[in-house]
């Protein structure tokens, strides 16, 4: 079982015009990822091994300024519990 969720908000130093854009490139790097993951409308939440998600997001970081930001600013949150966590658990009787 995964034991961690990591979500994450990314905010890129673009004009508004290249905003959604530049956050599709970082969805899809998690996407390409293989991690299990939903996309939110303020964040994108993840689940997996604590240090593969901090990885995405470290790659997170260097997409935004590959794809034009000057910088970028990201919002994490991370629960953890070495036995493990899921998004279902938190979610489930909400669907």
């Amino acid at each position: 079982m995964a034991n961690a969720n990591v979500g994450i908000q990314v905010l890129p130093s673009v004009s508004e015009e290249y905003v959604y854009g530049v956050v599709d490139e970082v969805i899809q790097i998690i996407q390409d990822s293989g991690v299990k993951y939903e996309v939110g409308p303020l964040e994108t939440t993840m689940e997996g091994d604590l240090d593969e998600l901090m990885e995405i997001v470290k790659d997170a970081q260097k997409i935004c300024i590959q794809a034009g930001a000057g910088s970028v600013i990201s919002v994490v949150k991370i629960q953890y519990r070495p036995e493990g966590v899921s998004m279902d658990e938190k979610v489930a009787k909400h669907r």
